[in-house]
């Protein structure tokens, strides 16, 4: 059955917060019992009113039981003191009520906010692969929407547990007053909660149909941010606006699908069930063995009992409403399905003879080409190394090797001759700092984003670092100077301003191994001077690793490495290279060329 199967998808989270889940249980059979009480009350409250005109309570019944219960309070004061009983009860009622509703609440707060902290966890840790191929739209709407929808759940097990048993209770109530009506009457709401589940079936359908819409509004709404300048550029903003129209009006399409089977629910139902309390009522008034008190408790209950009943049909076809959802979730949140970096136990304290690989090779799908192939090089402490290549060479994807963003399919990397896996992950990432072609700048201030390469730096570290990256005179004339807000990827800074500052961010850190990945391709020809002249200080005693398309930033290499479709096809100083009259010569040749040529027309 589909609940069977949501209430142990939702298990783990279930066995986080035992005691929550009894207490909510607990107070909630406590209001079903007070309630039932205090209306049972009124049965010994309306033989109070006048003893002539009502029949009395049968011998042995529930009515004569509860009648009974105040036959040693003087009749005089006997109708005062059920009522302040029956007032009692509601007051307590009230009070269980509001208290299990906070803790219900609570329950949903933390178990939310579990979900969304084990999410993000996730993601940090999990290989690059993963997020790589999922879409950020479903990665999105599964940390922001499906954690609630999940959490919701396990309130949603609480209420169905709570409902069943409030009718229990209330149908106990119902037997002790009339047993053989009470089995016509569960017979007849049997048959309406049948009909009402022949309309939940078709549910789930719809709420995993819903779930991927939200998914794709998602994606439609990241891609609109995120590519706002290449919208605007390319003059897309009417097609854009169709694609989210196109998306928007399938949510709403299946929401209204959703509202229409849903909503029918409700006043069915109570059609149903008011049929069945006129029939009840004439039943009882012709057959008054009960008496006219019981007869009105009976219905009282009854009319209290369909709620409850709807409750159960309710909370089921919430429950399997939110199965995709707590799929999505705690797929995601498996670990033995995703790719993994393994982290070893050795603390990785520096640098002693140099990083190589051995025969490294690494495919991004088994059914694509290789990106490397069988790569073998080393990059020796306190030297550096270019790599250059045209797009497409593998050059990145061995960046990506060196900071563990995936394994290699064959072959080992060594770290002072240890195998890489055997050292922590985090502390040999700590002596890295890379500056990435594609700068990603945090949405805060630019005194946090230049930090955020050391987060204790000092304010003296950070102005230091960047004067360093020609940065501290653009940083000065912004409006609020360090404490300027960036905006969203940087947005209120040029192209080449994000790049100081990313360069910023990685001399503030100080690293023994330090990337630069086309890390001045975005700075005018002044600038990569001066940029230039800092690296130049930067990589003393340091181990450093440049990408560039521009082959005047390398020059001054220790060695060169020459890519070409995932190997190394030649390696050696610039003189070498040029002797060698082979790819690098000709790359260089091309740059080297005039910037214009003549018009000879």
């Amino acid at each position: 059955m589909k609940e069977i199967q949501a209430i142990r998808a939702v298990q783990p989270l279930i066995k986080r917060h035992p005691w929550a889940l009894a207490g909510m249980v607990v107070l909630g059979l406590l209001e079903a019992l007070t309630e039932g009480l205090g209306i049972s009350l009124f049965i010994p409250f309306l033989y109070s009113l006048d003893q002539s005109a009502i029949e009395p309570a049968a011998e042995g019944s529930l009515s004569a039981a509860l009648t009974s219960l105040f036959e040693s309070v003087p009749a005089s004061d006997r109708l005062l003191f059920i009522s302040l009983a029956i007032l009692t009860l509601v007051l307590f009622k009230g009070v269980i009520s509001y208290g299990n509703g906070l803790l219900f609440s609570w329950v949903d707060t933390k178990l939310s906010h579990h979900l969304r902290s084990r999410v993000v966890d996730q993601l940090l840790r999990v290989g690059l692969r993963f997020i790589e191929r999922t879409k950020s739209g479903k990665l999105w709407n599964t940390l922001e929407g499906e954690t609630w929808t999940t959490a919701d759940a396990v309130s949603t097990f609480a209420g169905l547990i709570i409902n069943l048993a409030t009718v229990l209770i209330f149908t106990t109530v119902l037997l002790l007053i009339s047993w053989q009506l009470t089995v016509v009457v569960a017979v007849a709401l049997f048959l309406i909660s049948a009909t009402v589940q022949l309309l939940t079936r078709r549910i789930e359908a719809m709420s995993r149909a819903g779930l991927e819409a939200d998914q794709t509004l998602s994606q439609r709404v990241i891609e609109l941010f995120a590519g706002m300048r290449t919208i605007r550029a390319f003059n897309r903003q009417r097609y854009e606006q169709q694609r989210y129209e196109k998306a928007s009006w399938r949510v709403g399409r299946i929401g209204f699908k959703q509202e229409k089977v849903s909503g029918l629910m409700e006043p069915l139902s109570e059609i149903l069930a008011a049929g069945l309390l006129i029939g009840v009522l004439f039943a009882m008034l012709h057959d008054n063995a009960n008496g006219l008190p019981a007869v009105l408790v009976f219905i009282v209950i009854l009319y209290r009992l369909h709620p409850e009943v709807y409750g159960l049909d309710e909370g089921r076809a919430d429950l399997i409403a939110k199965l995709p959802a707590i799929e999505q979730v705690m797929g995601l949140l498996k670990r033995d399905d995703k790719p993994a970096v393994h982290s070893g136990d050795r603390e990785f304290s520096g640098l002693e003879t140099g990083v190589e690989l051995s025969e490294v090779s690494f495919s991004y799908d088994a059914d694509e080409a290789p990106a490397l192939r069988d790569v073998s090089v080393r990059f020796a402490m306190g030297e550096t190394t270019a790599l250059v290549g045209p797009s497409g060479a593998g050059k990145s994807t061995l960046i990506n090797l060196l900071l563990r963003f995936y394994e290699p399919t064959a072959g080992e990397i060594h770290i002072n001759g240890t195998p890489m896996p055997e050292f922590d992950l985090g502390s040999w990432r700590d002596k890295i700092a890379i500056v990435d072609q594609d700068v990603f700048v945090f949405d805060t201030t630019v005194r946090a984003n230049i930090a955020y390469g050391k987060l204790d730096a000092t304010e003296t570290e950070i102005v230091a670092a960047a004067r360093q990256a020609d940065a501290h005179e653009f940083i000065s004339s912004l409006p609020d100077g360090y404490d300027t807000v960036v905006g969203d990827r940087g947005l209120r800074l040029s192209s080449g301003q994000k790049q100081r500052l990313a360069l910023a961010r990685a001399i503030v850190r100080n690293p023994e191994i330090l990337i630069l990945d086309e890390a001045t391709n975005a700075l005018d020809s002044i600038s990569e001077n001066v940029i230039q002249a800092s690296l130049e200080k930067l990589r003393r005693d340091r181990t450093v690793i440049v990408i560039a398309h521009r082959l005047s930033t390398i020059e001054q290499a220790d060695q060169i490495l020459v890519m070409e479709k995932g190997a190394i096809v030649e390696r050696g100083s610039l003189a070498d290279l040029l002797r060698n009259n082979a790819l690098f010569a000709r790359l260089y040749a091309l740059q080297k060329r005039p910037a214009y040529l003549e018009d000879t027309a």
